[in-house]
């Protein structure tokens, strides 16, 4: 069930974080370029702290995220992070976290979240165009 977003300018930072932790070529790319603004630390802040609790999801269903299944999808990325960084430990550079063997994890749980996100977007966003 689609409980919605009252959030939705939560959710448009949501998306792409899970789209940046999906894609290992973009992290290489933009997070290890010292002139680039987004790196793993803004990633971290937009899931954990400031739109979202990757820890504790739950609360933010029909926030900025509109389904169980985001939900439980979201628990798994942040409990594959939470094993990398207690791997690498917390103040480990980015490098350090894409380096380590577990962060494929965090790839994985974050590409089948975003796939999730991305097609409930579209369903949703494809609804005027059904109805009218």
């Amino acid at each position: 069930m689609d409980h919605g977003v009252a959030l939705p300018y939560h959710r448009m930072h949501v998306v792409p974080a899970v789209v940046a932790l999906a894609s290992p070529t973009w992290q290489r790319e933009v997070w290890l370029d010292p002139e680039e603004f987004e790196d793993l630390d803004h990633i971290v802040h937009v899931l954990f702290d400031d739109f979202c609790d990757a820890d504790d999801p739950r609360p933010w269903l029909g926030q900025s995220l509109r389904t169980d299944e985001e939900v439980e999808l979201m628990a798994r990325l942040g409990a594959a992070y939470g094993v990398v960084q207690d791997a690498v430990g917390a103040d480990a550079g980015d490098e350090a976290y894409l380096d380590a063997p577990s962060w494929t994890d965090v790839v994985a749980a974050a590409a089948r979240l975003a796939q999730v996100m991305v097609r409930n977007d579209h369903v949703e966003l494809s609804r005027p165009c059904e109805e009218g």
